[in-house]
């Protein structure tokens, strides 16, 4: 092994040491407060903007929410550092499986496959009405 391989191994080691580290750092979510009905309401409503709401309902934990829209089941979630809007058939929220206090609803999307909301009780639940 020649010194100029040794050095070439060493800075290449170092250079993907420093982008592993980067990619890291870069994955630290800003905190967000949890969602409250109003707050809600209000990222459901600029998420979809031509809804009309029957009813909202805010996870346990604060992080996901819910609102029926006719058939349609509107959710948005935090994925990452912000929410994330999806939409489902609100007879697919009785199929969904829950486990240890929280529901998985699949989506079939490759940016958003998936989001886990804590039911806190009951499911389907029960919706507040819409403001």
């Amino acid at each position: 092994m020649t010194w100029a391989f040794a050095i070439q191994t060493l800075i290449s080691a170092l250079a993907i040491g420093g982008l592993i580290s980067l990619a890291a750092w870069a994955r630290i979510a800003a905190p967000r407060p949890p969602l409250d009905a109003a707050a809600a309401r209000g990222l459901i409503a600029e998420e979809f903007p031509n809804a009309r709401l029957d009813g909202v309902w805010v996870a346990a934990d604060g992080r996901a929410a819910l609102a029926r829209a006719g058939d349609q089941a509107l959710v948005v979630y935090l994925r990452g550092d912000d929410y994330v809007a999806r939409s489902l058939a609100w007879r697919d929220l009785a199929a969904a499986k829950v486990e240890a206090g929280a529901v998985s609803l699949a989506f079939h999307d490759v940016a958003a496959p998936a989001a886990r909301l804590a039911t806190g009780g009951a499911w389907p639940p029960t919706l507040g009405a819409a403001a």
